[in-house]
């Protein structure tokens, strides 16, 4: 057995465990969860062997300064 992995476990310990981790899913706020996502899309983007469509890199609204 890997070490780190629990073991299947039935009945109502399975689901006392169950209901005290979603508690603690649930307790974390919007914005945090926002927040991890946001940064991990940017990490990702970071990645330059991305599978599938990449990103479109929009060009800016100021061409750069005038001459």
């Amino acid at each position: 057995m890997k070490t780190g992995t629990a073991d299947m476990i039935e009945g109502p310990e399975a689901w006392s465990r169950f209901q005290n981790v979603m508690k603690k899913v649930v307790a974390v706020p919007h914005a945090e969860i926002q927040k991890r996502i946001e940064e991990h899309r940017k990490q990702a983007e970071l990645n330059p062997h991305k599978r599938g469509p990449k990103r479109k890199v929009k060009p800016s609204a100021s061409p750069g300064p005038a001459s």
